[in-house]
């Protein structure tokens, strides 16, 4: 169901080095940084604890596993239709990686709401 959770915080790199101390004994590391603003937690190359800097990101980003790329249009379709905010219409962010597929909502209380999809067309 869950694919990636991203905290908004204040101060990106203090957060950083809290969570890098905090999560080091769980075995979780950064494993992606995008832009220097936000990082990904993980272990075996997938994040998926993210915090990144709060204007980038909204209160809180909570990311949605989609079983194939038409699964996040009808998300986003929906979300919209129900009454979301635009913040990324569907498609490639390749600097995630190749394949990644997203899209992008705010909900009624400004959180980032997003459905994913990480297999190829």
């Amino acid at each position: 169901m869950l694919d990636h959770l991203i905290l908004g915080v204040a101060d990106y790199e203090r957060s950083k080095a809290f969570y890098l101390a905090a999560l080091a004994p769980l075995g979780y590391g950064v494993v992606l940084e995008v832009e220097g603003i936000s990082c990904g937690f993980g272990n075996a190359g997938k994040p998926e604890f993210w915090v990144g800097a709060r204007e980038r990101s909204g209160p809180v980003h909570l990311a949605f596993t989609s079983p194939d790329r038409k699964t996040v249009d009808a998300f986003y379709a929906a979300a919209i239709a129900a009454g979301a905010t635009d913040n990324g219409k569907p498609g490639v962010r390749q600097h995630y990686h190749a394949d990644y597929y997203g899209a992008f909502v705010f909900d009624p209380d400004g959180n980032n709401i997003e459905a994913v999809c990480h297999r190829p067309e």
